[in-house]
């Protein structure tokens, strides 16, 4: 029973810890950072549910929570993609702030968006001097659990191998 815990709590560190950088050292989000957090609150409900059922629900609630985390992983991935310059962002929240239409001060103020927003294609490093973004570094976490939960799912989840 405790495997199913331990994801739960491996699967909400993950946006837990992205709020924590937003606090220090400061790391503004961007709307795909964003969109990244919310699979892996699902794969924590469901690894829960799967801690408290016993047999093949709690295994098949697992292996929810592991696709959950890989949702999370393909978003990351399509981060690191538009990072990249590879694709474009398919979200509109990703381009960066326009100046507007506006043809006075007040025009201009108005139309700027109420909390600043950092576009989706500058890369936010965590570590200085590793080449590897955020949304680099949730995409090899993700892939990593995911991969972990789902071959421990078919297993018994009893024990902490």
């Amino acid at each position: 029973m405790a495997f199913p815990f331990l994801i739960a709590a491996l699967s909400a560190a993950a946006p837990l810890l992205a709020m924590g950088f937003e606090r220090w050292p400061g790391l503004a989000p961007c709307a795909l950072c964003l969109w990244q957090r919310w699979p892996y609150w699902v794969a924590a409900a469901l690894a829960l549910a799967a801690g408290l059922l016993p047999g093949v629900a709690g295994r098949w609630l697992l292996r929810g929570a592991a696709l959950a985390v890989l949702a999370s992983g393909g978003i990351a991935l399509l981060h690191v993609g538009v990072e990249q310059g590879w694709w474009p962002s398919p979200l509109p929240a990703c381009l960066a702030p326009g100046v507007g239409t506006g043809t006075s001060v007040d025009d201009l103020l108005r139309d700027l968006a109420p909390r600043p927003t950092k576009p989706c294609d500058e890369p936010a490093y965590l570590i200085p001097g590793l080449p590897l973004s955020v949304a680099t570094m949730n995409l090899i976490y993700a892939l990593l659990l995911a991969g972990w939960t789902f071959r421990r799912a078919g297993r018994d989840t009893g024990g902490m191998r």
